[in-house]
């Protein structure tokens, strides 16, 4: 499948930023099962734009500009071919040992609840992919898939407690409760094709992967109850949603906030 990705950001101020300074975490790259065809950034404001060094292997880049600023857009977008490797992810850049993905984080952290239900459905499970398939199929069970959102994401055991949560974070769920049966994960951040219908949304989506021997990294989509196929394009991971987001940054000044997000992802017609 080809894609036609659009990833557009815009932050507004009451009272201009003398100085921002953003981590941008918004380039897919290529691996087995996905490759980048065209890919752009776009900043509205004049700036310094500088490849940085990301530990999980991401293309990270730095943005700093200086103010006044009232509002300042920044855009990704192109075109990415995948196709559908049964979640299974080879050729990806690794640089951490594996004994990093089983930290758990603030937000994938397993409450008695979320530690439960991982062991009630690992119990009786000597295959880790067996046990895999079963907590990605119970978590998309149990919990309800709530409509992609800009809002802050939550923790696994709130998301958990509450019965549903969005696709960020059903996958720090999944996290939780597989680093729990001691399988080393990561947090996945990307982009899913939907339906005609559904083409626009206000973030992008998240799935996990996790580790097994003989095979490698797998990805699981809670929120699908699926393997990542190729309505999924990749783009970061790291330990959670935090490390893995497709901005963070810090600013000098500026009042009054507002942040407008818009996704789109299309299928380029005629190409595969």
């Amino acid at each position: 499948m080809r894609l036609r990705i659009t990833h557009e950001t815009t932050y507004r101020y009451t009272r201009p930023v003398a100085r921002a300074i953003q981590v941008l975490r918004l380039t897919p790259q290529n691996h087995n099962g996905q490759f980048v065809a065209d890919w752009r950034l776009d900043l509205s404001a004049d700036g310094r734009l500088t490849p940085i060094d990301d530990p999980f292997g991401n293309s990270a880049h730095s943005f700093s500009a200086d103010g006044p600023l009232e509002e300042l857009t920044i855009t990704a977008s192109g075109e990415v071919g995948s196709d559908d490797t049964a979640g299974i992810v080879r050729g990806a850049i690794e640089r951490l040992p594996m004994p990093v993905y089983r930290r758990q984080t603030p937000l994938t952290t397993a409450d008695e609840a979320v530690a439960d239900f991982a062991h009630a459905t690992a119990f009786g499970s000597d295959d880790p992919l067996d046990l895999l398939h079963a907590l990605n199929r119970g978590l998309h069970e149990r919990l309800r898939r709530d409509p992609p959102s800009a809002t802050p994401v939550r923790a696994a055991a709130e998301t958990f407690a509450d019965g549903g949560g969005t696709s960020q974070e059903l996958a720090h769920v999944f996290l939780a409760t597989a680093r729990a049966a001691g399988v080393p994960c990561r947090y996945v951040a990307g982009y899913l094709y939907r339906d005609a219908g559904d083409r626009e949304s206000d973030a992008g989506h998240g799935w996990a992967e996790a580790h097994v021997d003989g095979i490698g990294w797998i990805g699981f989509d809670p929120s699908l109850g699926v393997c990542p196929a190729d309505a999924h394009v990749r783009v970061a991971t790291a330990l959670d949603w935090l490390g893995a987001a497709p901005l963070r940054g810090a600013r000098s000044g500026g009042e009054g906030e507002t942040i407008a997000v818009r996704v789109t992802v299309d299928a380029v017609a005629g190409r595969g």
